[in-house]
């Protein structure tokens, strides 16, 4: 089977990111098979199957006749050993490029989710298998969860050091599909928005746009977490690709939708 008919399998293809990633492999021209747990309805050059990550169940199955894997499944916690099975799956099935999405600051900030992103990175990359890795700033999607959220508290706490380089996911989805596409290139530089913010900034934009009044209350972020995000380690400040979309063009589009 050739590369240009294999099908692409996609895990966490019905996700935020999944869901920009499939139409983009499909303009390719390529056939693409989407990994989830319930499966799905088969489109236009779409199948779905049926897996479980976190159990190591119908990976095989899932797996067979793919030569390329864009994993981008994943959750508060298990990435780590989900993407061991998924690895292990890989390995049999004889695939020849793995594709990951991670999370800028996986190898420095002291948080279970962070370890767990630094243990999948470190399974791709340990198993022999040609890979490719990208580590993405957090989306524009997660920052405006946090600032909705908060803004539902009469008062906002607004932490003080703790900035963000939210990126927009499709500015994600776009640099993933151009590296699956491509030939395996292991770490590869870092991808983060245009504009570096503190999350006191994001909550006052969402604010505005909305036409809410709330105050802010600065505070400080205890230990080692505190220590880790007011030296900017979830940050790539130098040497990183920059996606297109701002946060102010994200907000905007979602409030005028609302």
């Amino acid at each position: 089977m050739t590369l240009t008919t294999a099908p692409v399998l996609v895990t966490g293809g019905t996700g935020t990111l999944g869901r920009l990633v499939v139409p983009l492999l499909r303009e390719a021209g390529r056939t693409v098979r989407v990994l989830s747990r319930r499966g799905g309805e088969p489109a236009d050059g779409i199948e779905h199957v049926a897996a479980d990550l976190l159990k190591g169940e119908g990976l095989d199955a899932a797996l067979e006749g793919v030569e390329t894997v864009l994993h981008l499944a994943g959750g508060p916690k298990g990435d780590d050993e989900a993407t061991r099975h998924l690895v292990a799956a890989a390995q049999r099935a004889g695939v020849e490029h793995l594709v990951y999405i991670s999370v800028i600051g996986a190898d420095k900030l002291p948080l279970g989710y962070f370890r767990a992103k630094l243990g999948a990175e470190q399974a791709i990359s340990e198993s022999g298998i040609p890979w490719t890795t990208l580590r993405a700033a957090q989306f524009h999607d997660l920052a405006l969860t946090v600032v909705e959220k908060m803004a539902k508290l009469p008062v906002v706490p607004s932490p003080g050091g703790l900035r963000w380089q939210p990126v927009d996911a499709r500015d994600v989805a776009a640099r993933l599909v151009e590296l699956a596409l491509g030939r395996p290139a292991g770490l590869v530089p870092d991808l983060t928005g245009p504009k570096v913010y503190g999350l006191g900034d994001l909550s006052r934009d969402y604010l505005q746009a909305r036409g809410k009044h709330r105050m802010l209350l600065p505070v400080r972020m205890p230990g080692k977490v505190g220590r880790a995000y007011r030296a900017g380690d979830n940050l790539t400040l130098e040497g990183a690709s920059v996606g297109q979309r701002t946060w102010e063009d994200f907000l905007a589009e979602r409030v005028a939708a609302a």
